[in-house]
Protein backbone atom coordinates (compact mmCIF):
# COMPACT_ATOMS: atom_id res chain seq x y z
CA UNK A 1 0.00 0.00 0.00
CA UNK A 2 0.98 3.53 -1.04
CA UNK A 3 -0.38 6.59 0.65
CA UNK A 4 -0.32 9.56 -0.87
CA UNK A 5 -1.72 13.08 1.21
CA UNK A 6 -4.19 15.41 -0.43
CA UNK A 7 -3.51 18.97 -0.45
CA UNK A 8 -1.36 20.48 2.28
CA UNK A 9 -0.84 17.43 4.56
CA UNK A 10 1.89 15.95 5.58
CA UNK A 11 3.04 12.80 6.98
CA UNK A 12 5.92 12.87 9.06
CA UNK A 13 7.94 9.98 10.99
CA UNK A 14 8.72 10.94 14.39
CA UNK A 15 12.46 10.91 15.51
CA UNK A 16 12.82 9.45 18.91
CA UNK A 17 14.44 11.02 21.15
CA UNK A 18 17.17 10.80 23.77
CA UNK A 19 16.42 7.93 26.51
CA UNK A 20 18.84 9.50 28.48
CA UNK A 21 19.59 13.20 29.85
CA UNK A 22 23.15 15.00 29.60
CA UNK A 23 23.93 14.46 32.93
CA UNK A 24 23.37 10.01 32.76
CA UNK A 25 19.92 10.00 34.02
CA UNK A 26 17.80 6.72 32.06
CA UNK A 27 14.62 8.73 31.41
CA UNK A 28 11.81 5.80 31.92
CA UNK A 29 9.12 5.18 28.72
CA UNK A 30 6.30 6.77 31.39
CA UNK A 31 8.02 9.98 31.97
CA UNK A 32 8.90 10.46 28.39
CA UNK A 33 7.16 13.33 26.37
CA UNK A 34 6.11 12.69 22.17
CA UNK A 35 9.02 13.47 19.84
CA UNK A 36 8.74 17.50 18.37
CA UNK A 37 10.89 16.28 15.48
CA UNK A 38 10.31 14.42 13.04
CA UNK A 39 11.41 13.42 9.22
CA UNK A 40 8.57 14.30 6.05
CA UNK A 41 7.64 11.14 4.22
CA UNK A 42 4.84 12.50 2.14
CA UNK A 43 4.03 15.66 1.00
CA UNK A 44 0.47 16.29 -0.80
CA UNK A 45 0.59 18.71 -3.83
CA UNK A 46 -0.18 21.85 -2.18
CA UNK A 47 -3.08 23.94 -1.02
CA UNK A 48 -5.37 26.02 -3.55
CA UNK A 49 -5.40 30.06 -3.18
CA UNK A 50 -8.36 32.49 -3.50
CA UNK A 51 -7.54 32.52 -6.89
CA UNK A 52 -7.82 28.57 -7.08
CA UNK A 53 -4.06 28.64 -8.52
CA UNK A 54 -1.54 26.01 -6.46
CA UNK A 55 0.58 26.87 -3.98
CA UNK A 56 3.03 24.19 -4.01
CA UNK A 57 4.36 23.43 0.26
CA UNK A 58 7.60 24.66 1.10
CA UNK A 59 9.10 21.17 2.93
CA UNK A 60 9.66 18.58 0.73
CA UNK A 61 10.36 14.25 1.67
CA UNK A 62 13.76 13.45 3.41
CA UNK A 63 13.13 16.78 5.85
CA UNK A 64 14.10 17.30 9.47
CA UNK A 65 11.29 19.36 10.63
CA UNK A 66 9.79 20.34 14.27
CA UNK A 67 6.00 20.58 14.71
CA UNK A 68 4.22 21.53 17.91
CA UNK A 69 3.02 19.35 20.49
CA UNK A 70 -0.33 18.37 19.66
CA UNK A 71 -0.19 18.76 16.32
CA UNK A 72 -1.56 16.10 13.43
CA UNK A 73 -3.47 13.18 13.80
CA UNK A 74 -1.65 9.56 14.50
CA UNK A 75 -2.62 6.66 12.28
CA UNK A 76 -0.79 3.50 11.47
CA UNK A 77 0.01 2.91 7.80
CA UNK A 78 1.67 -0.49 7.35
CA UNK A 79 2.38 -1.30 10.73
CA UNK A 80 4.40 1.75 11.34
CA UNK A 81 3.02 5.04 13.26
CA UNK A 82 2.85 8.21 11.59
CA UNK A 83 1.61 11.62 11.96
CA UNK A 84 -0.59 13.51 9.44
CA UNK A 85 -0.93 16.95 9.36
CA UNK A 86 -1.00 19.95 7.44
CA UNK A 87 1.56 21.99 6.62
CA UNK A 88 0.68 25.34 9.00
CA UNK A 89 1.54 22.86 11.50
CA UNK A 90 5.02 22.87 11.11
CA UNK A 91 7.56 25.47 13.08
CA UNK A 92 9.84 25.30 10.91
CA UNK A 93 12.70 22.67 9.18
CA UNK A 94 15.87 22.09 10.74
CA UNK A 95 19.18 22.40 8.46
CA UNK A 96 21.60 19.73 8.86
CA UNK A 97 24.21 21.70 6.62
CA UNK A 98 24.14 24.93 8.46
CA UNK A 99 25.04 22.85 11.71
CA UNK A 100 27.62 20.84 10.21
CA UNK A 101 29.40 23.92 8.75
CA UNK A 102 29.21 25.66 12.05
CA UNK A 103 31.02 23.18 14.31
CA UNK A 104 33.84 22.53 12.15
Amino acid sequence: MHFRPLHDRVVVRRIEAEEKTSGGIIIPDTAKEKPQEGEVVAVGPGARDDSGSLVEPSVKTGDRILFGKWSGTEVKIEGEDLLIMKESDILGVIEVQAQLKQAA
